[in-house]
């Protein structure tokens, strides 16, 4: 059965509590949140911690850092590696399922000049590696999921495509890494989305979405049948968490994306 999130800035109310009650009154099943960096996601504790004993319901935080496990400067890479895991351990203190995060994102692009990155490709998977074993180890001991979210071409030039990220999760080898996929980043990608879906459905963990512009479902041309069909046929049980710049009146965009995503088959 569709179950949607929508990420915390897209919706009204200066708590998480009332967030929650607009959430709920446009028919989303839960809240997404933000990290961000400099153990912010940490300090909103008991923020977080009434927000769970009120009832709402937050299952994932998708990372909102300047840096991440995959940069290239090692200082940078462990202040990543460990602020991911206060999200780790702070989200599963509030009943949630796991975080999300890129290799990284803005960081470099081979569509871009210089066009080739410091690191060689071997030296970017020995990196991610490491940093996806040491994150999905303490992921495991805190009952909860590390998902990784591959990023189209212009914003990461190391993991792009579901194959990319299934490829270093099966070498990591823990239950408590997989796969975060995006609709809009599988759209540039993807030859297939669909079929990506399927290959690659034994490591899918979280899904989030926004339509071929950035925009909410329904704004853009994304196949959203063949999408939401796949993961039907797999057997994704999971959230679909709304992320995604607005177009429009913002309120009726975000209350307008649970039921456009049920018309479309989900």
């Amino acid at each position: 059965m569709l179950k949607t999130a929508v990420q915390e800035q897209l919706v009204p109310g200066d708590t998480l509590q009332a967030k929650w009650d607009f959430a709920q009154q446009a028919g989303y099943d839960a809240i997404e949140l933000r990290g961000k960096g400099d153990f912010h996601f940490a300090s909103r504790r008991e923020e977080l911690r009434q927000a769970h004993k009120d009832g709402v319901v937050m299952p994932t935080v998708c990372v909102d850092m300047l840096h991440f496990l995959g940069a290239f400067d090692e200082e940078l890479r462990r202040d990543a590696v460990a602020q991911m895991k206060s999200q780790l351990t702070v989200i599963a203190e509030i009943g949630g399922v796991g975080a999300q995060t890129p290799a990284s994102y803005g960081m470099f692009s081979r569509r871009l000049p210089p066009f080739e990155p410091p690191r060689t490709e071997e030296e970017d998977r020995e990196v991610l590696l490491a940093g996806l074993t040491e994150l999905g180890e303490h992921a495991r001991s805190e009952g909860v999921t590390l998902f990784l979210e591959p990023l189209n071409r212009y914003e990461d030039h190391m993991v792009n495509r579901l194959g990319q990220a299934a490829d270093l999760i099966r070498a990591v080898g823990l239950d408590s890494v997989r796969i975060g996929i995006d609709s809009y980043h599988m759209n540039i990608e993807e030859t297939d989305p669909a079929a990506a879906i399927v290959a690659h459905a034994d490591v899918i963990g979280h899904a989030q979405v926004s339509d071929s512009n950035r925009f909410q479902p329904g704004a853009g041309h994304l196949d959203w049948p063949a999408w939401l069909g796949a993961l039907h046929t797999v057997g994704y049980d999971g959230h679909l968490a709304l992320e995604c710049r607005l177009t429009g009146d913002p309120v009726e965009a975000v209350r307008s994306v649970p039921a456009f995503l049920k018309r479309s088959g989900a």
